[in-house]
């Protein structure tokens, strides 16, 4: 389910503004972007004493979102990989020896679907693919545009049970039990790469870097200068004057959002998103969008899901369960709401 609203001027949603320095800096400022990996857009930014040294950085990078790019793909297989969808196209046959970085993942998507009372759930795929057919007819052609029958998603709901996902670490597989079942991680798996990939560089020793995978911001350090990153959340008021709504500040931070208004086909007049309910297995239409800030990417991307699902009043009570996480909503009439800490976090534009 690819869900992020993603930042630069290249798609709507979560946008990276870098503000230049006040003072001249020994390093200078370098971008890289790609399209080719997590069906988005990805840019990287960093501080570096010269373009070699950014270059060298940016092809490690490149590297990694490649190699998680292929292995969390559920819906094409690579030559030489067992990825997701390998697994997919195996449940109810037959374990599937993958890649250690695939059941981490797994792992983190089951500590998830526990923190949130299964309101991120990857096992969700037979859902997911039935909206995903839907959404893509409707898109095509518009005139005959329909929703899902809810017998035919009701069916589906019954082949979403997270435990049916086995995991043999010894013998490194993953096995879904359940034959009509499949895995989504599109909840999590941009925000979950990032955010290993940010690890990695860190302990490079590299500083001064941002990666934004599509929407999926994870600042490394400070600006060269010491000054926080920035980043703008757009707003979905399709009357807006500035197109943002607020601007937080970031250091060895993560930022991600999710919304509403991106990713949506219209039937009788009436738009459908993407993000689904897992209770009512339709749409939920309290929020236009739901920003996370924490200091872990797939942490973030996954809560921006899980959040947008639950009422504003039990997405606090969650939040307050966890240390360092604060987040904004936006209704579906553009009210701004805030959990107890997100504010410290804003930007005071005179200051800029």
């Amino acid at each position: 389910m690819l869900k992020k609203i993603v930042s630069a001027a290249l798609i709507c949603g979560l946008i990276l503004t870098l503000f230049s320095c006040s003072k001249t800096q020994e390093k200078q400022r370098f971008d890289e972007t790609y399209l080719d990996y997590f069906d988005t857009v990805s840019t990287i930014v960093g501080f570096e004493n010269s373009k070699e040294d950014f270059e060298k950085n940016a092809e490690f990078i490149e590297k990694e979102l490649e190699e998680y790019h292929k292995l969390y793909d559920i819906y094409k297989s690579y030559k030489g990989i067992n990825n997701l969808c390998t697994v997919n196209q195996n449940a109810g046959v037959s374990p599937v020896k993958v890649d250690s970085r695939i059941i981490d993942l797994i792992d983190e998507c089951v500590r998830i679907y526990n923190l949130t009372d299964g309101m991120t759930n990857v096992a969700m795929g037979s859902v997911l693919s039935v909206w995903h057919d839907y959404r893509t007819d409707g898109l095509n052609d518009p005139e005959n545009a329909e929703l899902p029958p809810m017998e035919k998603l009701t069916a589906a709901s019954k082949h979403t049970d997270i435990t049916k996902i086995v995991i043999d670490r010894d013998n490194g597989t993953v096995f879904l039990t359940d034959p009509e079942m499949s895995l989504d991680v599109g909840a999590i798996a941009k925000g979950y790469a990032t955010e290993r990939i940010a690890l990695a560089l860190k302990e490079k020793g590299i500083t001064s870097y941002t990666l934004n995978i599509g929407g999926n911001i994870r600042t490394i350090g400070t600006k060269a200068d010491g000054s926080r990153w920035t980043a703008s959340v757009t707003d979905p008021d399709p009357e807006s004057l500035t197109g943002y709504v607020n601007i937080v500040e970031l250091a060895d931070s993560a930022f991600v959002t999710s919304g509403s208004y991106q990713r949506f086909y219209t039937v009788d007049g009436k738009q459908y998103h993407h993000i689904i309910d897992p209770e009512t297995l339709m749409p939920k239409n309290t929020f236009s969008s739901v920003s996370v800030y924490s200091e872990d990417s797939g942490l973030s991307d996954a809560l921006s899901t899980a959040l947008f699902n639950l009422s504003y009043e039990d997405g606090v009570a969650l939040l307050r369960k966890l240390d360092g996480v604060e987040a904004m909503w936006i209704t579906d009439k553009y009210e701004i709401l805030y959990s107890d800490g997100f504010e410290e976090i804003l930007v005071n534009e005179e200051n800029l």
